[in-house]
Protein backbone atom coordinates (compact mmCIF):
# COMPACT_ATOMS: atom_id res chain seq x y z
CA UNK A 1 0.00 0.00 0.00
CA UNK A 2 1.32 3.45 -0.92
CA UNK A 3 1.11 6.25 1.62
CA UNK A 4 1.23 9.82 0.42
CA UNK A 5 2.56 12.59 2.63
CA UNK A 6 1.24 16.09 2.14
CA UNK A 7 3.18 19.17 3.08
CA UNK A 8 1.79 21.32 5.87
CA UNK A 9 0.80 24.61 4.25
CA UNK A 10 -0.71 26.18 7.37
CA UNK A 11 1.09 29.36 8.47
CA UNK A 12 3.42 28.77 11.44
CA UNK A 13 1.61 31.40 13.52
CA UNK A 14 -1.72 29.62 12.99
CA UNK A 15 -0.19 26.27 13.92
CA UNK A 16 1.27 27.81 17.09
CA UNK A 17 -2.10 29.26 18.13
CA UNK A 18 -3.88 25.97 17.44
CA UNK A 19 -1.34 24.07 19.48
CA UNK A 20 -1.79 26.38 22.44
CA UNK A 21 -5.56 25.89 22.31
CA UNK A 22 -5.15 22.12 22.14
CA UNK A 23 -2.75 22.10 25.08
CA UNK A 24 -5.30 23.96 27.19
CA UNK A 25 -8.14 21.58 26.32
CA UNK A 26 -8.88 18.72 28.63
CA UNK A 27 -9.21 16.19 25.84
CA UNK A 28 -5.57 16.64 24.77
CA UNK A 29 -2.92 14.57 26.50
CA UNK A 30 0.82 14.89 26.28
CA UNK A 31 2.81 11.68 26.42
CA UNK A 32 6.25 11.25 27.93
CA UNK A 33 7.95 12.09 24.67
CA UNK A 34 6.18 15.44 24.54
CA UNK A 35 3.93 14.49 21.59
CA UNK A 36 0.29 15.58 21.64
CA UNK A 37 -2.30 12.82 21.54
CA UNK A 38 -5.86 13.81 20.54
CA UNK A 39 -8.86 11.71 21.50
CA UNK A 40 -10.39 9.47 18.90
CA UNK A 41 -13.71 11.29 19.06
CA UNK A 42 -12.17 14.42 17.58
CA UNK A 43 -11.73 14.07 13.84
CA UNK A 44 -11.49 17.77 13.09
CA UNK A 45 -8.93 18.24 10.24
CA UNK A 46 -7.38 21.14 12.09
CA UNK A 47 -6.80 18.95 15.12
CA UNK A 48 -5.23 16.30 12.93
CA UNK A 49 -2.80 18.85 11.52
CA UNK A 50 -1.93 20.07 15.01
CA UNK A 51 -1.50 16.53 16.30
CA UNK A 52 0.88 15.68 13.49
CA UNK A 53 3.08 18.60 14.42
CA UNK A 54 5.85 17.45 16.73
CA UNK A 55 6.80 19.25 19.91
CA UNK A 56 10.03 20.31 18.19
CA UNK A 57 7.98 22.39 15.77
CA UNK A 58 6.42 24.30 18.65
CA UNK A 59 9.84 25.79 19.27
CA UNK A 60 11.92 27.40 16.57
CA UNK A 61 15.37 25.89 16.30
CA UNK A 62 18.32 28.15 15.49
CA UNK A 63 21.66 26.36 15.23
CA UNK A 64 22.08 24.17 18.29
CA UNK A 65 19.73 26.11 20.57
CA UNK A 66 15.98 25.72 20.72
CA UNK A 67 14.00 28.93 21.09
CA UNK A 68 11.48 28.63 23.92
CA UNK A 69 8.48 30.83 23.16
CA UNK A 70 7.86 31.27 26.89
CA UNK A 71 11.22 33.00 27.47
CA UNK A 72 11.89 36.69 27.05
CA UNK A 73 13.78 37.69 23.89
CA UNK A 74 16.94 39.75 24.30
CA UNK A 75 18.90 41.41 21.52
CA UNK A 76 22.60 41.83 22.21
CA UNK A 77 25.00 43.91 20.11
CA UNK A 78 28.18 45.91 20.58
CA UNK A 79 30.57 48.29 18.87
CA UNK A 80 33.81 46.34 18.89
CA UNK A 81 32.70 43.45 16.71
CA UNK A 82 31.27 40.00 17.20
CA UNK A 83 34.62 38.47 18.20
CA UNK A 84 35.34 40.94 21.01
CA UNK A 85 36.00 39.65 24.52
CA UNK A 86 33.50 42.11 25.97
CA UNK A 87 30.62 40.70 23.95
CA UNK A 88 31.71 37.13 24.73
CA UNK A 89 31.79 37.84 28.48
CA UNK A 90 28.34 39.41 28.39
CA UNK A 91 26.83 36.52 26.42
CA UNK A 92 28.35 33.91 28.72
CA UNK A 93 26.71 35.63 31.69
CA UNK A 94 23.31 35.96 29.99
CA UNK A 95 23.05 32.35 28.79
CA UNK A 96 24.49 30.76 31.94
CA UNK A 97 21.12 29.94 33.51
CA UNK A 98 19.08 29.73 30.27
CA UNK A 99 16.58 32.36 31.37
CA UNK A 100 16.26 34.07 28.00
CA UNK A 101 16.22 33.61 24.26
CA UNK A 102 19.37 35.56 23.44
CA UNK A 103 19.80 36.83 19.88
CA UNK A 104 22.93 38.58 18.65
CA UNK A 105 23.39 41.02 15.79
CA UNK A 106 26.81 42.67 15.90
CA UNK A 107 29.36 44.21 13.50
CA UNK A 108 31.76 41.78 11.90
CA UNK A 109 34.68 44.10 12.74
CA UNK A 110 35.55 46.82 15.23
CA UNK A 111 33.24 49.84 14.72
CA UNK A 112 33.56 51.19 18.25
CA UNK A 113 34.07 54.86 17.27
CA UNK A 114 31.59 54.98 14.40
CA UNK A 115 29.03 57.10 16.24
CA UNK A 116 25.45 56.87 14.99
CA UNK A 117 26.37 56.39 11.35
CA UNK A 118 24.20 54.15 9.18
CA UNK A 119 24.91 52.62 5.79
CA UNK A 120 22.92 53.75 2.76
CA UNK A 121 23.25 53.00 -0.95
CA UNK A 122 25.32 49.92 -0.13
CA UNK A 123 24.35 46.30 0.40
CA UNK A 124 25.12 44.84 3.81
CA UNK A 125 25.86 41.17 4.41
CA UNK A 126 24.53 39.33 7.47
CA UNK A 127 26.28 36.01 8.10
CA UNK A 128 25.09 33.49 10.69
CA UNK A 129 27.50 32.65 13.50
CA UNK A 130 27.39 29.80 16.03
CA UNK A 131 27.74 30.97 19.64
CA UNK A 132 27.24 28.54 22.51
CA UNK A 133 23.94 29.06 24.31
CA UNK A 134 22.74 31.77 21.94
CA UNK A 135 19.50 31.20 20.05
CA UNK A 136 20.64 32.95 16.87
CA UNK A 137 23.57 35.19 15.97
CA UNK A 138 24.59 37.22 12.91
CA UNK A 139 27.64 39.29 12.07
CA UNK A 140 26.84 42.27 9.85
CA UNK A 141 29.10 44.24 7.53
CA UNK A 142 27.80 47.51 8.90
CA UNK A 143 27.82 49.83 11.90
CA UNK A 144 26.35 49.10 15.35
CA UNK A 145 23.35 51.29 14.49
CA UNK A 146 22.91 49.26 11.28
CA UNK A 147 22.90 46.05 13.30
CA UNK A 148 20.15 47.18 15.67
CA UNK A 149 18.06 48.74 12.91
CA UNK A 150 18.27 45.55 10.85
CA UNK A 151 17.55 43.27 13.81
CA UNK A 152 14.46 45.27 14.83
CA UNK A 153 13.14 45.57 11.28
CA UNK A 154 11.69 42.05 11.18
CA UNK A 155 13.75 41.27 8.08
CA UNK A 156 16.47 39.30 9.89
CA UNK A 157 14.71 37.62 12.81
CA UNK A 158 11.15 36.33 13.05
CA UNK A 159 10.39 38.94 15.73
CA UNK A 160 10.76 42.72 15.64
CA UNK A 161 10.58 43.80 19.29
CA UNK A 162 12.62 42.12 22.02
CA UNK A 163 12.02 42.96 25.63
CA UNK A 164 15.40 44.70 25.86
CA UNK A 165 18.44 45.62 23.75
CA UNK A 166 21.83 45.35 25.47
CA UNK A 167 24.93 46.87 23.86
CA UNK A 168 28.37 45.95 25.16
CA UNK A 169 30.52 45.31 26.94
CA UNK A 170 32.50 48.18 25.44
CA UNK A 171 36.20 48.22 26.31
CA UNK A 172 36.71 51.90 27.01
CA UNK A 173 34.93 54.87 28.50
CA UNK A 174 31.63 56.16 27.13
CA UNK A 175 31.39 58.95 29.68
CA UNK A 176 30.72 62.56 28.80
CA UNK A 177 31.07 63.57 25.18
CA UNK A 178 32.58 60.18 24.35
CA UNK A 179 28.97 59.03 24.26
CA UNK A 180 28.53 60.80 20.93
CA UNK A 181 31.50 59.02 19.37
CA UNK A 182 30.64 55.60 20.75
CA UNK A 183 29.20 53.02 18.38
CA UNK A 184 28.04 50.97 21.37
CA UNK A 185 25.97 53.86 22.72
CA UNK A 186 24.64 54.54 19.22
CA UNK A 187 23.37 50.96 19.03
CA UNK A 188 21.40 51.46 22.25
CA UNK A 189 20.17 54.85 21.01
CA UNK A 190 18.96 53.27 17.76
CA UNK A 191 16.95 50.79 19.81
CA UNK A 192 15.42 53.68 21.74
CA UNK A 193 14.50 55.40 18.46
CA UNK A 194 12.78 52.16 17.43
CA UNK A 195 10.80 52.12 20.67
CA UNK A 196 12.73 49.39 22.52
CA UNK A 197 14.31 49.96 25.97
CA UNK A 198 18.08 49.66 25.92
CA UNK A 199 21.20 49.63 28.04
CA UNK A 200 24.79 50.25 27.01
CA UNK A 201 27.56 48.69 29.11
CA UNK A 202 31.15 49.98 29.11
CA UNK A 203 34.18 49.12 31.19
CA UNK A 204 36.57 51.95 32.07
CA UNK A 205 39.45 50.02 30.51
CA UNK A 206 42.98 51.19 31.24
CA UNK A 207 45.92 49.83 29.28
CA UNK A 208 48.44 48.02 31.43
CA UNK A 209 45.92 47.68 34.25
CA UNK A 210 42.78 46.01 32.89
CA UNK A 211 42.52 42.39 31.75
CA UNK A 212 39.97 40.09 30.13
CA UNK A 213 38.94 38.84 33.57
CA UNK A 214 37.75 42.38 34.33
CA UNK A 215 35.29 42.05 31.44
CA UNK A 216 33.87 38.88 33.00
CA UNK A 217 33.61 40.62 36.37
CA UNK A 218 31.91 43.60 34.72
CA UNK A 219 29.28 41.28 33.23
CA UNK A 220 28.62 39.71 36.63
CA UNK A 221 28.34 43.13 38.28
CA UNK A 222 25.73 44.23 35.75
CA UNK A 223 23.57 41.10 35.84
CA UNK A 224 21.32 42.26 38.73
CA UNK A 225 20.63 45.51 36.89
CA UNK A 226 19.89 43.64 33.64
CA UNK A 227 17.58 41.17 35.37
CA UNK A 228 15.73 44.02 37.07
CA UNK A 229 15.38 45.92 33.79
CA UNK A 230 14.01 42.88 31.94
CA UNK A 231 11.53 42.15 34.72
CA UNK A 232 10.30 45.73 35.00
CA UNK A 233 10.02 46.30 31.26
CA UNK A 234 7.60 43.37 31.25
CA UNK A 235 5.72 44.91 34.19
CA UNK A 236 5.84 48.37 32.56
CA UNK A 237 7.75 49.78 35.54
CA UNK A 238 10.98 50.55 33.66
CA UNK A 239 11.54 54.32 33.10
CA UNK A 240 9.80 55.31 29.89
CA UNK A 241 11.61 56.47 26.74
CA UNK A 242 15.15 56.38 28.02
CA UNK A 243 18.30 54.32 27.67
CA UNK A 244 20.78 53.75 30.46
CA UNK A 245 24.46 54.30 29.76
CA UNK A 246 26.21 52.10 32.32
CA UNK A 247 29.90 52.68 33.02
CA UNK A 248 31.75 50.11 35.14
CA UNK A 249 34.89 51.20 37.03
CA UNK A 250 38.31 49.82 36.15
CA UNK A 251 38.16 47.26 38.98
CA UNK A 252 34.59 45.93 38.72
CA UNK A 253 34.60 43.61 41.74
CA UNK A 254 35.70 46.49 44.01
CA UNK A 255 32.86 48.79 42.91
CA UNK A 256 30.99 50.83 45.51
CA UNK A 257 27.54 50.26 44.03
CA UNK A 258 25.31 51.83 41.39
CA UNK A 259 25.01 55.59 41.19
CA UNK A 260 22.70 57.57 38.92
CA UNK A 261 24.72 60.36 37.31
CA UNK A 262 24.56 63.26 34.90
CA UNK A 263 26.46 63.35 31.65
CA UNK A 264 29.67 65.30 32.07
CA UNK A 265 31.51 67.42 29.52
CA UNK A 266 34.53 65.13 29.63
CA UNK A 267 35.94 63.61 26.48
CA UNK A 268 39.18 62.14 25.27
CA UNK A 269 41.52 64.56 23.53
CA UNK A 270 41.66 64.14 19.77
CA UNK A 271 45.19 64.20 18.46
CA UNK A 272 45.92 64.23 14.71
CA UNK A 273 49.37 62.97 13.83
CA UNK A 274 50.94 63.43 10.40
CA UNK A 275 52.14 60.18 8.82
CA UNK A 276 55.12 60.26 6.41
CA UNK A 277 54.17 59.18 2.91
CA UNK A 278 56.82 56.46 2.79
CA UNK A 279 55.43 54.99 6.02
CA UNK A 280 51.80 55.09 5.04
CA UNK A 281 50.46 51.66 6.07
CA UNK A 282 48.13 51.19 3.12
CA UNK A 283 51.14 50.77 0.83
CA UNK A 284 50.16 50.67 -2.86
CA UNK A 285 48.28 53.41 -4.61
CA UNK A 286 44.97 52.88 -6.32
CA UNK A 287 44.30 53.27 -10.01
CA UNK A 288 40.90 53.92 -11.48
CA UNK A 289 40.13 52.17 -14.74
CA UNK A 290 37.20 51.22 -16.91
CA UNK A 291 39.17 48.67 -18.95
CA UNK A 292 37.98 45.04 -19.31
CA UNK A 293 41.08 43.78 -17.51
CA UNK A 294 39.54 45.17 -14.32
CA UNK A 295 37.88 41.79 -13.82
CA UNK A 296 41.15 40.60 -12.32
CA UNK A 297 40.54 43.01 -9.46
CA UNK A 298 37.62 41.01 -8.05
CA UNK A 299 40.04 39.09 -5.88
CA UNK A 300 41.14 42.24 -4.05
CA UNK A 301 39.99 42.92 -0.45
CA UNK A 302 36.38 43.90 0.11
CA UNK A 303 37.35 47.41 1.20
CA UNK A 304 38.65 48.02 -2.33
CA UNK A 305 35.85 46.25 -4.16
CA UNK A 306 33.21 48.35 -2.38
CA UNK A 307 34.50 51.65 -3.74
CA UNK A 308 32.43 53.47 -6.31
CA UNK A 309 34.78 52.91 -9.26
CA UNK A 310 36.85 50.00 -10.54
CA UNK A 311 40.29 49.91 -8.94
CA UNK A 312 43.49 48.00 -9.52
CA UNK A 313 46.75 47.99 -7.60
CA UNK A 314 49.94 49.57 -8.88
CA UNK A 315 53.18 50.48 -7.14
CA UNK A 316 54.21 54.10 -7.63
CA UNK A 317 51.73 56.80 -8.52
CA UNK A 318 47.98 56.61 -8.99
CA UNK A 319 46.54 57.54 -12.37
CA UNK A 320 43.01 58.61 -13.03
CA UNK A 321 41.63 58.53 -16.57
CA UNK A 322 39.61 61.55 -17.48
CA UNK A 323 37.47 60.66 -20.50
CA UNK A 324 36.49 64.24 -21.33
CA UNK A 325 39.90 65.91 -21.12
CA UNK A 326 41.71 62.87 -22.53
CA UNK A 327 44.65 63.40 -20.22
CA UNK A 328 46.08 61.65 -17.19
CA UNK A 329 46.24 63.22 -13.73
CA UNK A 330 49.13 62.05 -11.59
CA UNK A 331 48.58 61.75 -7.84
CA UNK A 332 51.70 61.60 -5.75
CA UNK A 333 52.55 61.86 -2.07
CA UNK A 334 56.13 62.87 -2.81
CA UNK A 335 57.60 66.36 -2.89
CA UNK A 336 56.09 68.33 -5.76
CA UNK A 337 58.49 68.86 -8.64
CA UNK A 338 58.14 70.65 -11.91
CA UNK A 339 55.70 68.68 -14.02
CA UNK A 340 53.70 69.48 -17.09
CA UNK A 341 50.47 67.79 -15.95
CA UNK A 342 48.22 68.85 -13.04
CA UNK A 343 49.35 67.42 -9.72
CA UNK A 344 47.50 66.69 -6.51
CA UNK A 345 49.28 66.86 -3.16
CA UNK A 346 48.16 64.09 -0.86
CA UNK A 347 48.93 63.95 2.86
CA UNK A 348 48.25 61.27 5.47
CA UNK A 349 47.10 61.66 9.06
CA UNK A 350 46.14 59.35 11.89
CA UNK A 351 43.66 60.20 14.68
CA UNK A 352 44.53 59.11 18.20
CA UNK A 353 42.58 59.44 21.43
CA UNK A 354 44.44 60.48 24.57
CA UNK A 355 43.37 60.89 28.19
CA UNK A 356 42.28 64.32 29.35
CA UNK A 357 41.93 65.54 32.89
CA UNK A 358 38.43 66.54 33.94
CA UNK A 359 38.26 70.01 35.41
CA UNK A 360 34.69 69.77 36.72
CA UNK A 361 34.65 67.31 39.64
CA UNK A 362 31.00 67.44 40.72
CA UNK A 363 30.11 64.23 42.51
CA UNK A 364 27.03 63.40 40.43
CA UNK A 365 28.83 63.44 37.06
CA UNK A 366 29.45 60.15 35.24
CA UNK A 367 33.21 60.54 34.94
CA UNK A 368 33.64 61.48 38.60
CA UNK A 369 31.51 58.61 39.84
CA UNK A 370 33.45 56.03 37.81
CA UNK A 371 36.81 57.41 38.94
CA UNK A 372 35.55 57.16 42.53
CA UNK A 373 34.72 53.48 42.09
CA UNK A 374 30.96 53.61 41.44
CA UNK A 375 29.04 51.99 38.61
CA UNK A 376 27.72 55.05 36.82
CA UNK A 377 24.20 54.88 35.38
CA UNK A 378 23.45 57.85 33.14
CA UNK A 379 19.93 58.11 31.68
CA UNK A 380 19.58 59.44 28.16
CA UNK A 381 16.30 60.45 26.53
CA UNK A 382 15.30 61.52 23.04
CA UNK A 383 13.09 64.24 24.53
CA UNK A 384 13.50 66.67 27.41
CA UNK A 385 12.57 65.00 30.69
CA UNK A 386 13.47 67.35 33.56
CA UNK A 387 13.19 64.75 36.32
CA UNK A 388 14.61 61.76 34.45
CA UNK A 389 17.43 61.36 36.99
CA UNK A 390 14.96 61.23 39.86
CA UNK A 391 12.84 58.65 38.05
CA UNK A 392 15.82 56.42 37.32
CA UNK A 393 17.17 56.83 40.87
CA UNK A 394 13.86 55.69 42.36
CA UNK A 395 13.60 52.79 39.91
CA UNK A 396 17.12 51.48 40.59
CA UNK A 397 16.61 51.67 44.36
CA UNK A 398 13.38 49.67 44.19
CA UNK A 399 14.48 47.29 41.43
CA UNK A 400 17.78 46.24 42.93
CA UNK A 401 16.23 45.86 46.39
CA UNK A 402 13.76 43.31 44.99
CA UNK A 403 16.59 41.44 43.20
CA UNK A 404 18.40 40.81 46.50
Amino acid sequence: MTTSVKNNFFPPSLISNIQQVLINRSDVDVDAAGVEQTSAKDNDPIQVVASATSSAERSTVHGNVCEDSEKEILLVTNGEGIDSHGLTSLLEALVRDSRFNVHVCAPQSDRSVSGHSVTVRETLAACSVDINGVTAAYEVSGTPADCVSLALSGALFSWSKPVLVISGINRGSSCGHNMFYSGAVAAAREALICGVPALCLSLNWKNGVSSENDLKDAASVCLPLLYAAIRDVRKEKFPKSCLLNVEIPTCPIANKGFKVTRQSLWRSSLSWQAVPANKHPSGPFLVQSTEPWYEACTTQPRCLRSLAYPLVILQGAARRLNSRRKNVEIESVGVAGKVTSPQTVKKYFRLEFSEKEEENVEEDLDFTAVENGFVSVTPFSLSIQPDIQGLVTNWIAAALASEQ
